[in-house]
């Protein structure tokens, strides 16, 4: 199993949220104890949603795994990336959106150098819409393989207002590695080389890091 270097908890970039709720409690403890509850719910459903697992990737090198866990929206084929230099050729193209319920720190889906690392401004519409691609705060990532280069692009949404990188340009990362997180629901992209196989459809639940959803050199 590669070994991964550690990076800030998800926990962490919670801690104003944490800090908040933690005041409200106990305020409402001291003076309005019928609310005490409802923040305590809050706190804990906190802690539920920075939640950073571990997974471990299929022993496959072939396989390229989910980048987020969450319900594949939509597969399709795009020219390049909008507003980006460095993916302008065709590619494949896996969408996933992210409910307030899934985890949301992001993987690289393949190991390889990260080359290129972009901060996007935008709006922050509904994640689940197409248009949301196009429009809302976005930061590009692309990962340079041995054999493919990938782009990883996360996308805010109606209530996640924060993407949160990890990772550095110039880092290697290992398939599965933890790159960044946004906060609260949202989409990620996968764009990927026409010659991929995509093994998902739409529909499908994945988990970042562990699932695999395409294949590349299958003749080895």
């Amino acid at each position: 199993m590669p070994h991964h270097r550690k990076h800030p908890k998800a926990i962490y970039e919670g801690r104003w949220i944490f800090f908040f709720l933690g005041i409200s409690w106990l305020l409402a403890l001291a003076f309005l104890p019928l609310l005490a509850l409802p923040f305590g719910l809050l706190i804990i459903f906190s802690c539920y949603f920075f939640r950073d697992p571990e997974r471990i990737p299929p022993t496959d090198p072939t396989l390229i795994v989910a980048p987020a866990d969450g319900t594949i929206t939509a597969i399709d084929e795009v020219n390049g990336v909008e507003g980006d230099l460095y993916l302008t050729q065709r590619m494949k193209r896996i969408s996933i959106f992210l409910s307030v319920f899934d985890v949301h720190v992001n993987r690289s889906p393949i190991a390889g150098e990260l080359i290129h690392s972009e901060p996007r401004g935008g709006l922050y519409l509904d994640a689940r819409k197409p248009e949301s691609s196009l429009l809302n705060e976005s930061r590009l990532w692309i990962i340079q393989g041995e054999k493919i280069t990938v782009g990883v692009k996360q996308i805010t949404g109606a209530i996640a207002r924060r993407i949160v990188p990890w990772a550095h340009v110039g880092d290697q990362l290992d398939r599965g590695e933890r790159f960044g997180m946004i906060r609260f629901g949202s989409r990620t992209e996968l764009y990927l080389p026409l010659e991929t196989e995509i093994l998902v459809q739409v529909g499908t639940k994945v988990e970042g890091g562990s699932t695999a959803v395409a294949v590349f050199n299958k003749q080895g």
